[in-house]
């Protein structure tokens, strides 16, 4: 399944393509973890977007759709793949098409601007290996501590306050005309995000007829 994951910032699409990326043996490919990573490792590309992504800016298009074209070839894809973070502006979701890139779904996770607000101010992120932990819906065994490696857990730059209205006002203005597109193309599958993640977890995958059990 080829599959794209859509929605505001916090409606929990990194963890719904975790599930997903189990479920279906494909894996997801992560603009933000991308983005990240290369301002981690002080790329040039990392350089050149470290302060738009800490202002809650996006991207431009043609940056984004150069590395997800280069992603998209790895051999790991040949069987399908979830983008999570891409498409973000009508201009890049009209570039999959003309990329010829077959989409069989895509999930819009639906959340209130006052839930996201709330969710991303507790949400924190392990620098290492990019596992995300919500400080009340989805902490993780030791306070403050990754539970995969060890690492001490850290609120993303994008997660401030003044970054995550930044970021609401951009996807409203500029994702949100997404939902009618897809609409349009007849893949578009809505489900609202829960406050339970295992809730969530089981309307996604009913949604998307892929099997379900709560880990």
């Amino acid at each position: 399944m080829n599959l794209i994951l859509f929605g505001p910032p916090g409606a929990g699409k990194g963890t719904q393509a975790d599930f997903l990326s189990k479920r279906l043996g494909v894996p997801t490919i992560s603009t933000g973890a991308m983005i990240r990573d290369a301002i981690e490792q002080q790329t040039e590309f990392g350089k050149s977007v470290q302060e738009s992504i800490a202002n809650g800016n996006l991207i431009p298009d043609d940056i984004m759709i150069a590395m997800i074209k280069e992603r998209i070839e790895a051999p790991d894809c040949k069987n399908g793949f979830i983008l999570d973070g891409f498409p973000r502006t009508l201009a890049q979701g009209e570039e999959i098409y003309r990329m010829q890139l077959p989409i069989d779904k895509v999930l819009f996770l639906m959340v209130e601007d006052d839930v996201i607000i709330k969710r991303l101010k507790d949400r924190r992120e392990c620098p290492s290996c990019r596992a995300s932990y919500h400080m009340i819906d989805h902490p993780p065994r030791k306070a403050g501590i990754c539970d995969r490696c060890g690492e001490k857990l850290v609120m993303r730059e994008d997660d401030t306050p003044d970054a995550i209205a930044n970021r609401l006002e951009i996807y409203h203005r500029e994702t949100e005309p997404l939902m009618e597109f897809f609409q349009e193309k007849g893949i578009l599958v809505k489900v609202e995000s829960q406050s339970e993640i295992a809730q969530t977890k089981r309307m996604v995958a009913e949604a998307l007829g892929v099997p379900y059990d709560n880990d």
